[in-house]
């Protein structure tokens, strides 16, 4: 059986959500200059946003507060789906990896979002 997580970051979800963050800061580095104030900063606090708010709702008592907070990262991640399908269509760069990072944070948040309603039951 495994350990529970002692740490926000001793979660996978939360590991693979700040490799996300990682990968948006070293893509959106190559936007144009123009998009600094605009789809650049746009993404990378949608980003920012899904890593952090697994981490406040590790913390938080009650399985329906951290659910919430899990939530929040949810349509954070949504956002982040959105950019890149704009930062194809802007031909801003390869997403295909990127997609596939989101892709599994999301199955991994959704995971862990079940198995903590589950388990208050």
């Amino acid at each position: 059986m495994r350990q529970p997580a002692k740490t926000f970051q001793d979660l996978i979800v939360w590991q693979k959500a700040h490799q996300f963050v990682l990968l948006v800061y070293q893509f959106t580095s190559q936007f144009p200059k123009s998009e600094i104030y605009g789809l650049t900063s746009q993404f990378r606090r949608a980003a920012i946003s899904i890593a952090a708010n697994i981490a406040e709702g590790f913390k938080k008592k009650g399985a329906a507060d951290k659910v919430r907070f899990l939530n929040i990262a949810q349509g954070s991640l949504e956002e982040c789906r959105y950019y890149l399908i704009l930062s194809k269509d802007l031909d801003y760069g390869d997403i295909s990896g990127l997609m596939l990072q989101l892709e599994e944070v999301s199955r991994l948040l959704t995971g862990y979002a079940n198995s903590i309603l589950n388990s208050d039951s």
